[in-house]
């Protein structure tokens, strides 16, 4: 792995520090993954490609977990608001 050094103005890198910290990582990892963010944009996959095969595979996700968007994926009106069950 190599390094690099950037500099930044002071503000901006108490905001990245602030930014991190938020995401329970650090201004080194957000850097990196930028980069590598970066770098695939290079590849033959279009922006608008990636961000499109992104939102399949969350959809996916969501499906695969039993749930879904339309309201006839999900529990009916009654199911959910099912009073038996709560006596």
């Amino acid at each position: 792995m190599r390094n690099i050094t950037v500099s930044v103005d002071e503000e901006t890198h108490r905001l990245a520090r602030i930014r991190a910290a938020e995401l329970d990582t650090s201004v080194s990892a957000l850097v990196r993954d930028y980069l590598l963010e970066l770098a695939q944009d290079q590849s033959n996959e279009s922006r608008f490609d990636r961000l499109l095969r992104l939102q399949d595979e969350t959809l996916e996700a969501i499906r695969a977990r039993g749930g879904g968007l339309r309201s006839a994926d999900n529990l009916s009106r009654e199911e959910l608001y099912e009073r038996d069950a709560l006596r």
